[in-house]
């Protein structure tokens, strides 16, 4: 909970979802606990009881019992006011760089991290929008359709982890990129037509990134191979490559070649039977036009 600046009030918990920790995650778990740990060391050697330093910060005392006991990871400026206030000269701030690395699920932040390396990616999903290309409000609509539902926190969590993985557009050099949407994904105004409309203008602006290869698939295709699900292909500088799909060693990523060769060899065939990036261009502004 933080300091509400007009109101001068802490907030509740309830307020900042989002930040409890995987209990799944042995390494998330110990990092965070790691932190909390130093951060309650270094407290009690300044003589502050928890209440006293939570409004020296601007959280309420349960936020700091929970940080302490690693049952809660810290927000970024949590580190940095404590940083000021125990006089921990950056190293508290410093931590923020390895409760970076735990923020987000496991399996999202393994994906993060292939992505962060891979200099090609190979990318189709049958059932929605790809998570890279989706605007933030199409995301965290997304997520919130989920049933059974996700809680308010795990939302916030997914929908943080999925805005922290579009950073790959960002890396110099970018890596190849290339998407296959299906058509039905485009035309369904999830969140309403007014979001629809923002999502196919960021689609547009994507696809004119010189790094970027999207590419529809029409619904009228007579033949399809993308039937048998989504598919990911990631390859890296070294000359290895990771895949997954759902029909492949039941989703879990593989590097074997046999495997490999099947995933490349059915996107590849997705790819030839969708319109090429100009027709696809062409198509959304179509679809745009007429939402």
């Amino acid at each position: 909970m933080t300091v509400d600046d007009e109101a001068g009030q802490l907030k509740g918990e309830a307020d900042e979802p989002g930040w409890e920790v995987d209990p799944d995650d042995e390494w998330g778990v110990a990092v965070v606990e790691a932190v909390g740990r130093q951060l309650r060391l270094r407290r009690e050697a300044s003589g502050m009881r928890a209440g006293e330093f939570g409004r020296k910060v601007g959280y309420g005392e349960d936020m700091v019992y929970k940080i302490e006991g690693g049952k809660r990871i810290a927000r970024p400026e949590y580190m940095v006011k404590s940083d000021k206030v125990l006089k921990a000269a950056g190293l508290l701030t410093a931590m923020n760089e390895d409760l970076e690395k735990v923020r987000y699920p496991k399996k999202v932040r393994e994906i993060a991290q292939m992505e962060a390396k891979a200099v090609e990616l190979q990318l189709y999903d049958p059932l929605n929008i790809h998570g890279l290309l989706q605007t933030p409000e199409y995301s965290r609509r997304l997520l919130m359709m989920r049933r059974p539902a996700y809680t308010a926190s795990e939302v916030e969590r997914f929908f943080e982890a999925r805005v922290a993985r579009k950073s790959v557009f960002e890396r110099d050099p970018t890596p190849e990129l290339g998407f296959v949407v299906e058509e039905w994904t485009l035309r369904r105004p999830l969140g309403g037509k007014a979001m629809l409309r923002r999502q196919l203008e960021h689609l547009l602006e994507i696809g004119e990134l010189r790094s970027v290869e999207l590419q529809v698939m029409p619904l009228d295709r007579e033949e399809h191979a993308g039937v048998d699900g989504s598919i990911e292909v990631l390859k890296f500088a070294d000359g290895s490559a990771v895949g997954r799909s759902p029909v492949v060693a039941n989703g879990r990523p593989v590097s074997d070649a046999k495997q490999l060769r099947i995933l490349e060899l059915r996107y590849g065939i997705i790819r030839g039977q969708a319109l090429t990036p100009r027709e696809s261009a062409a198509f959304i502004e179509q679809l745009l036009g007429d939402t």
